[in-house]
């Protein structure tokens, strides 16, 4: 198994979480974001990804993208142990957490769009950040209330065990603690981030444990 991914990425830690969650061995393969204009716009690689981003995930035969899919193929594809839970309300309340943070969260603060508002809508760098950590703040308010209807707080989203609503969180306050957002305003979601770091799956996954990590 081959896994294209970039330190940085909020969703290539997505998918390396989730692979180590499921103990499953993969050969890493960097695609630096920002190197020489970016190496995701290369041709070759697009190949791969149409849309020109990480993480892409090859298993044999089959070429995988989009972090979510990526994670939900892997429980399916290797269900032992599981990342989803398996009845209905509780999969329901779970995807609903991913897709905040995976959907409506992340993709108004990657690469791609921090681009855009620099260079062709020339927005200062103070109003970029500005933006970032709005649309940051507003997808773990959302995420907070969502735990608080999950009922008391735990370790993790759902049940004993780490899952695909866990992974998310974490992936999001790496990427918040980068521009400041103070994740201790969400006490539901701060405890989930902290205990799944100590555990050493999540260890593994972690930017700062990747052969391309550029402090």
């Amino acid at each position: 198994m081959i896994l294209y991914t970039y330190f940085r990425s909020s969703a290539a830690y997505r998918a390396r979480m989730a692979l180590s969650l499921k103990g499953i061995a993969y050969e890493s393969r960097h695609v630096h974001l920002v190197r020489d204009g970016g190496e995701q716009l290369r041709p070759e690689y697009r190949r791969l990804n149409p849309l020109g981003r990480v993480p892409t995930l090859i298993d044999g035969e089959r070429v995988l993208t989009q972090s979510v899919a990526i994670m939900e193929y892997l429980d399916e594809a290797y269900p032992r142990p599981a990342i989803m839970p398996r009845d209905p309300l509780s999969r329901a309340r779970m995807r609903a957490i991913t897709q905040v943070l995976a959907a409506d969260t992340q993709p108004l603060q990657n690469l791609a769009v921090t681009r855009y508002l620099a260079r062709e809508l020339q927005q200062p760098q103070a109003a970029i950040e500005a933006w970032t950590r709005h649309w940051m703040n507003n997808g773990l308010a959302a995420v907070e209330r969502l735990l608080e209807e999950c009922g008391p707080p735990g370790d993790f989203c759902s049940g004993g065990q780490p899952g695909i609503a866990d992974i998310c969180i974490v992936a999001q306050c790496f990427a918040s603690r980068r521009f400041q957002v103070p994740i201790e305003d969400y006490p539901r979601i701060a405890r989930i981030d902290a205990h799944c770091r100590q555990l050493e799956a999540f260890r593994a996954a972690a930017p700062d444990r990747q052969a391309d990590y550029e402090a």
